[in-house]
């Protein structure tokens, strides 16, 4: 090998994707490449060349992405490329002309490759074809390996959730008839040791399972004809996953719904039995522990310990490589269990109360909690929607409600909640409504708010049931979905605002920083995707809070490509994982949950960080560009 390709070699080998490339392909690819000087404003390629010739890696200096031909003025540049990366890959992959201008932004050395060999090497290389298919899905893959061999230290000795069930089946389960007799079936409980007993079909279908709780609640305290068949006795609905599913779906199942046993099935067949114990054995702190102690807790240091646990919790699966989708649905689904523990105990406090007794509430998760999305820096966004007895007012109902919501809020606030600081609050007056009282607040928001007052107001679009009378929510949602969907206004307000958060990228720096050189995650990051996501879920009629379920619903709805609304996805998610690790470090150095903050500085990142980074703020752009041209902005 030349001298030239040994140090071209050298470079290559430290960028992602050609530092999974075989050595062999990298090779082939360097004796068909040149090297191409362009000096400062000079067009490499652009939109009136009908064919794109070349596959571009940028050597040295960096090039602007521009809308026109003509020299544009820093507000037309929407994105800006640095060493290490390429372009153009969706025109050489869809064999058009590029949509963008791509002009050096100054002197400037790039790599080049035909298309024909550019294609040719996608024939012969996965790791390259993988990475030109699926770019930001791909460098979020090696950012992965680099999150977990940070976290390798404290997660070594743990399995992963993120193991397919098959592999977490410890033996063949053992099964009886649905005849069997109950007798019987304890017996070989007995025998065997076993903690459950399944009964299937004769094709192995299963139609029941018993527990050894069960056992105490249905057969020994009542004390039951034990010559009856098991069948009548067992639990019969039952919940089934398949083989292929990931460990940490059984377990986030388990931690919302209280359940300790998930069946396997294949084709409809019985393959194994999968318990929480299997499950959360996967966790230093045990998911299982944690929602029962919460489940159980009658004290607030109980619960301030298991909000505790949560934040370790975190911690753990971080280190086990868990997808951040699959972590805040975590987060989010245990504070849901805390809060809702909080609301029956000062609730039941008030039992005595026939008042109380008689009003129908149900208290309704806001913002972050809403879409189920809570990292670890999380305050309280909540509020409660009631409906009035016909011998009282709302303001009566509400006057009984506050109390009892400011008691709540501020055991939340102990148990590491911080108070809203805008009082969006369910011992707010403001946001403790009845069902009309909420209707002519929305109506109030869609019809006549200015873009400031929007945005302040957003969050409540995000509302969830979480506990209480849930009828209240779905009577309220199916009414907001009926009502925003036909206001082509007041959506078109909603995509204004949205606008006007532009991401943080910079032309002469990488990225556009405010003090201390640091840029806001939550903010710049992820608030361009959860505010278009609302109003396309708004405009199609979704029901969905969460932001990723929205985009793929409400995009499947509006005809948007799948591959286009998967780069969204994956780019929300990155700063998302960026948000969880960052607020994990925080915690690390011994800060509190109040001082957690969502600011970093990109200087900091390693490289590979700030290439995803960069990439993930493009594809706001391109989200903030569809839904401008959605509502012609």
């Amino acid at each position: 090998m030349s001298a030239f390709h040994s140090s071209q070699l050298t470079f290559f080998t430290a960028i992602a994707p050609f530092d999974r490339m075989e050595l062999p392909h990298l090779q082939w690819m360097l004796e068909h490449m040149r090297l191409t000087y362009y000096a400062e404003g000079e067009v490499i390629v652009s939109p009136e060349q009908l064919q794109v010739e070349q596959f571009y890696v940028i050597k040295q200096g960096f090039v602007h992405g521009e809308q026109s031909v003509a020299k544009v003025s820093e507000e037309d540049t929407w994105l800006e490329l640095a060493a290490g990366e390429c372009f153009p890959l969706g025109a050489l992959l869809a064999h058009r002309p590029v949509a963008s201008v791509y002009r050096a932004g100054k002197d400037t050395f790039c790599f080049e490759l035909s298309a024909q060999d550019f294609h040719a090497l996608l024939g012969i290389s996965e790791p390259f074809r993988d990475f030109c298919t699926r770019r930001i899905a791909n460098l979020l893959e090696h950012s992965k390996q680099v999150i977990q061999a940070k976290y390798a230290q404290s997660g070594s000795e743990q399995q992963s959730l993120t193991s397919p069930l098959s592999t977490i089946i410890r033996r063949s389960p053992i099964t009886c008839s649905s005849e069997t007799t109950v007798r019987k079936v304890l017996e070989k409980m007995h025998d065997l040791r076993l903690g459950s007993m399944i009964a299937v079909d004769e094709s192995r279908r299963p139609l029941g399972i018993l527990t050894l709780p069960d056992v105490l609640e249905r057969i020994a305290l009542p004390q039951a004809d034990l010559d009856q068949p098991v069948i009548n006795l067992m639990t019969t609905r039952l919940t089934m996953m398949e083989p292929h599913v990931l460990a940490q779906e059984a377990a986030l199942l388990m931690a919302k719904e209280g359940i300790r046993h998930v069946l396997v099935v294949d084709n409809e067949k019985l393959v194994g039995l999968v318990s929480e114990k299997d499950l959360f054995a996967l966790q230093r702190i045990g998911l299982g522990r944690i929602g029962s102690a919460i489940r159980h807790a009658r004290e607030v240091e109980e619960l301030q310990q298991s909000a505790s646990d949560i934040r370790s919790m975190a911690h753990n699966m971080m280190a086990q490589g868990v997808a951040a989708e699959h972590l805040t649905q975590f987060i989010s689904a245990f504070n849901d269990l805390l809060t809702s523990r909080v609301i029956e105990l000062e609730f039941a406090k008030t039992a005595f109360s026939t008042v109380i007794d008689s009003i129908g509430f149900c208290w309704l998760a806001l913002g972050s909690e809403g879409r189920f999305e809570q990292t670890l820096n999380t305050d309280q966004d909540n509020a409660l929607i009631f409906s009035v007895p016909a011998d009282m007012t709302a303001d009566q109902v509400r006057a009984e409600l506050l109390p009892i919501a400011l008691r709540i809020n501020q055991t939340l606030a102990s148990c590491g909640f911080p108070l809203c600081k805008g009082k969006v609050m369910a011992s707010n007056p403001q946001w403790c409504l009845s069902l009309e009282e909420w209707k002519v607040t929305f109506t109030s928001w869609i019809t006549n708010s200015s873009q400031e007052a929007l945005l302040n107001s957003s969050i409540f679009f995000d509302f969830r049931a979480l506990s209480g009378d849930k009828s209240l929510a779905d009577k309220l949602r199916e009414w907001l979905l009926n009502i925003a969907s036909d206001n082509g206004r007041f959506l078109r307000q909603l995509a204004e605002s949205t606008m006007s958060i532009k991401p943080p990228l910079g032309v002469v720096r990488d990225f556009v920083v405010g003090k201390e050189n640091k840029l806001d995650l939550k903010l710049n990051g992820i608030t361009p995707f959860v505010n278009t996501a609302r109003i396309f879920s708004l405009a199609a009629g979704v029901p969905h809070t969460n932001t990723l379920q929205r985009l793929r619903a409400s995009g499947l709805k509006m005809n948007i490509p799948t591959a286009e609304i998967e780069a969204w996805i994956d780019a929300f998610l990155f700063i998302q994982v960026l948000r969880l690790r960052h607020h994990d470090e925080e915690k690390e150095k011994g800060f509190s949950t109040e001082a957690l903050d969502n600011l970093i500085n990109p200087e900091q990142l390693n490289e590979l960080d700030r290439r995803i980074l960069k990439e993930a703020f493009r594809q706001a752009r391109k989200l903030q560009a569809r839904l401008a041209l959605e509502y012609r902005l």
